[in-house]
């Protein structure tokens, strides 16, 4: 099983909802890291799983989207408490459907809201 990844950081606000957890609940940024994983068992005809590149293009339109942004005011956090394995399946999600690859089979993504704390979703293909 062959898996390329690519890593980018940015910063994002949140405040957490529906418990005491508190100073969590007050508006706050995160420098949050995120980093994407993909996994297949086949190279294509130019021996990549993914090329970088087209990985890199997706990943940025999904960090500029979030970047600089209070994730509960964006349509995906409607209604859910914007945690970090939300942030992860949301992610993942979104780039699942960006990346269109017939020898991918798991698309995992690792979003560290500061340098020891973290949560990842993976996403079988």
């Amino acid at each position: 099983m062959y898996t390329v990844a690519v890593k980018r950081d940015f910063v994002a606000q949140h405040f957490l909802i529906g418990g005491d957890w508190g100073s969590e609940n007050q508006w706050h940024s995160h420098h949050y890291q995120v980093e994407v994983q993909l996994a297949g068992a086949a190279l294509d005809k130019h021996g990549y799983l993914v090329d970088i590149v087209d990985i890199q293009t997706h990943l940025e339109e999904l960090v500029a989207y979030f970047r600089d942004k209070t994730l509960n005011e964006t349509p995906e956090f409607e209604g859910l408490n914007p945690s970090l394995e939300h942030f992860a399946r949301i992610f993942c999600q979104a780039l699942a459907d960006r990346i269109q690859a017939s020898n991918l089979s798991a698309i995992t993504v690792k979003v560290w809201e500061h340098e020891n704390a973290w949560a990842t979703y993976r996403q079988e293909l």
